[in-house]
């Protein structure tokens, strides 16, 4: 088991660093996050650390140049900067032209309310979704379980997204990986616990009779395990990290066959105007412990 007091970002450092000492194609651009972090990189590794400043359309667009000469690029930097600012250079850029890359946020929803809304972006992974393409996304929980899933989103043949928070459950999902797990098993229905939610729904559900399901990669979405604890009549709920409903329709696809109800809770109002504490978002958008009781209830039934 790595440091537990490790966050999450020390230990994407740690196994980036591990990355470029087996990978020799492998390059990482930053847009000035991390740069003090990583800068030893660029003794140990000269050339293959590369820092476009705030200029993350750029950022999209070296790392395109960079895979079209045979190079792996690696982009680094906040959800919203990675994600929302260059869309449409990841939509051209990389998608369009079938191009390879592994893009790391930190920062995930609303981490950092301090800095206000320029600094969050739920809707992160349902942005990636509206372009179409096909893009591996992996949401860890646990700073344990970084280095396996960006192990898993570097083996992408694509483009893919690693979700990286300050927010992590109490212990690592030891085979947490491309299929779902099974926390516990209940009766009277199905919640997937994607990423840090896991805490908080097992939290909320512990005096309930329902089977929990731990979710860390989303995209592919792992179907086979949700039919397998599904039931001829599922009642399925999916707790996400980011926009509210952002994978229930992958959920309503598997269940499409069979008499099923699907629920979703995640970040409902993105722009609260209120920029208080990560655990004050958790409970406006009820997802905290009691917040997410009180759906299961309304839900599930009592």
């Amino acid at each position: 088991m790595e440091n537990q007091n490790q966050s999450m970002r020390e230990a994407f450092h740690s196994a980036v660093e591990k990355w470029l000492a087996a990978d020799p194609s492998g390059v990482v651009v930053l847009a000035d996050i991390s740069v003090a972090a990583m800068s030893h990189l660029n003794e140990r590794y000269p050339g293959r650390l590369l820092n476009v400043g705030i200029r993350e359309q750029a950022a999209i667009g070296v790392a395109a140049g960079l895979n079209l000469c045979g190079l792996h690029p690696l982009v680094h930097t906040y959800a919203p900067f990675l994600i929302e600012r260059p869309l449409e250079m990841i939509k051209d850029d990389l998608f369009h032209q079938g191009l390879r890359a592994t893009l790391v946020s930190i920062g995930a929803s609303y981490d950092e309310p301090g800095y206000g809304r320029t600094h969050q972006c739920p809707e992160d992974i349902a942005l990636l979704d509206s372009l179409g393409g096909s893009c591996d996304v992996f949401v860890p929980g646990n700073p344990d379980e970084v280095a396996p899933l960006l192990a898993c989103a570097l083996g992408s043949r694509s483009v893919s997204y690693l979700r990286l928070s300050v927010a992590v459950n109490r212990s690592p999902v030891r085979n947490a990986g491309t299929t779902m797990v099974e926390v516990t098993s209940g009766r009277h229905g199905v919640v997937i616990a994607v990423g840090p939610m896991l805490d908080a729904v097992l939290d909320a559900s512990r005096d309930m009779d329902l089977t929990v399901l731990y979710a860390t990669t989303i995209r592919p979405f792992d179907a086979s395990t949700l039919r397998a604890v599904a039931g001829p009549m599922p009642e399925v709920m999916i707790v996400e990290p980011s926009l509210t409903g952002t994978s229930s329709s992958l959920v309503e696809m598997v269940l499409q066959n069979v008499p099923h109800r699907v629920g979703a809770l995640g970040v409902g109002d993105v722009d609260l105007h209120r920029y208080g504490t990560r655990e004050e978002h958790d409970v406006a958008h009820g997802l905290d412990a009691p917040g997410l009781a009180r759906s299961f209830r309304s839900f599930f039934g009592s």
